[in-house]
C-alpha cells in the first residue's frame, strides 16, 4: 500500500533522494555488488548522506542508513525528520536499519525508497515498514 507523506515537501524528498544517490556512487560493496545510498533529514534542517560499506568478515559492514543517521548523531541531531534509500531496484532497508530508525525517527517519519535513476517506488512510514516497533519509551 502506498501512503501519501505529508512531512516532507516534495523539494525535500527529491534533495533528499538527490543527496542519497550521490553517496551511492561511493558504496563499498565488493562482495555483494549491492551500492546503496541513504539520505536523512534531521532537525536542524541539514540532510546527512551514507552508502554502504561492506567487510571480508561480512558482520563488520555496516548499511547505508545507519552510516547516514550516525553522521547526524554524531553532528549533535537526535531526531530524523525523514529518509531516502536509494538502490538499484529500490530495495527496503534491513531489520537493524529499521530498529535504529525508529530510535532517531517519529513513527509517522517518513520513508522513501527510490530506483538507481532516483525514481521513488515507494513511500510509507516508519510505522508502515516497523510495525508494533520496540522504541526508547518502552525501557521506561
Amino acid at each position: 500500500m502506498k501512503k501519501k507523506m505529508d512531512r516532507l515537501t516534495i523539494d525535500q524528498k527529491r534533495d533528499l533522494v538527490e543527496v542519497a544517490r550521490q553517496y551511492q556512487a561511493n558504496a563499498y560493496a565488493p562482495y555483494s555488488n549491492y551500492h546503496v545510498g541513504a539520505a536523512v533529514l534531521a532537525e536542524d534542517g541539514v540532510i546527512y548522506g551514507g552508502n554502504n560499506i561492506e567487510n571480508s568478515a561480512y558482520p563488520s559492514g555496516l548499511c547505508a542508513e545507519r552510516v547516514a543517521i550516525f553522521k547526524a548523531i554524531s553532528e549533535g541531531n537526535r531526531k530524523i525528520l525523514g529518509i531516502a534509500v536509494i538502490t538499484h531496484n529500490a530495495g527496503s532497508p534491513c531489520g537493524a536499519c529499521r530498529q535504529v530508525m525508529r530510535e532517531f525517527g517519529a513513527l509517522d517519519m517518513p520513508v522513501v525508497l527510490a530506483d538507481e535513476a532516483g525514481n521513488i517506488a515507494y513511500e510509507n512510514t516508519l510505522d508502515g515498514i516497523l510495525p508494533r516497533s520496540f522504541g526508547p519509551e518502552g525501557m521506561q
